[in-house]
């Protein structure tokens, strides 16, 4: 894989090891625009890697430092997510420019950045997320849109429960709770729950907690999730 260095300004140092790969979409109207803004110093974010709509993987800062990617976030226990994360920022307008579908030569890309990285520092799949899983009262990307199930099936990433579901009839307050031990944050129920269904259930994503999210959490959280792997 071949990989661009374009070095940004926008890092510092970290203080937790490495032990996440976030992927965001640039939601900027197109390429150039989002290089640019996360070489500008004024504008104080950055991250560790940038996939360009032809494949093209631009590196903008080392993988030691500390990139400027998750903002305020949360997961797992972590809120210093920037310190803990590798932060890889993929081309698409997003939800404000016209959101669509990645193009087969950004996955195709992304992938084997993804494999390297999380052998590289033994990154677990449930600590391979998108933005809107770490700050979903904040953040949409990558969106419903991002084949998650591609990296599932080659073990990159946790895949959407489709076997054995059983629904475990929680109660709301005992879906969040579910919610939270999976790593979300719940202060924003309803953020929270739309969060989940983006990335696990995204040809419905309307806040409600009905038996499919039930199951799917369920299973989510026994200790080998089958589904679309």
């Amino acid at each position: 894989m071949t990989i661009l260095d374009t070095p940004s300004p926008n890092f510092d140092e970290r203080t937790l090891p490495i032990s996440m790969i976030v992927l965001h979409y640039t939601g900027m109207q197109d390429g150039p625009s989002a290089l640019a803004r996360l070489r500008d110093p004024e504008a104080k974010v950055s991250a560790h890697y940038l996939v360009e709509e032809d494949g093209t993987v631009c590196r903008l800062v080392d993988e030691d430092r500390r990139a400027w990617h998750a903002g305020r976030s949360h997961w797992r226990g972590v809120t210093d997510i920037n310190s803990a994360s590798i932060g890889i920022e993929i081309v698409n307008p997003g939800h404000e420019w016209g959101y669509r579908p990645f193009n087969e030569e950004q996955i195709d890309a992304l992938v084997p950045l993804v494999a390297a990285i999380k052998e590289r520092y033994g990154i677990t799949r449930g600590n391979v997320v998108g933005h809107s899983d770490i700050a979903p009262a904040r953040k949409r990307d990558p969106g419903e849109l991002f084949p998650w199930a591609r990296l599932a099936r080659l073990r990159l990433a946790l895949p959407r429960p489709t076997r054995n579901l059983m629904d475990p009839m929680w109660t709301q307050g005992g879906f969040l709770l579910a919610l939270e031990r999976f790593g979300y944050d719940v202060g924003d129920a309803m953020a929270a729950i739309m969060a989940f269904q983006r990335r696990f259930r995204p040809e419905l994503i309307d806040g409600e907690i009905d038996a499919e999210c039930r199951m799917i959490l369920l299973a989510l959280l026994l200790p080998k999730p089958q589904g679309d792997e």
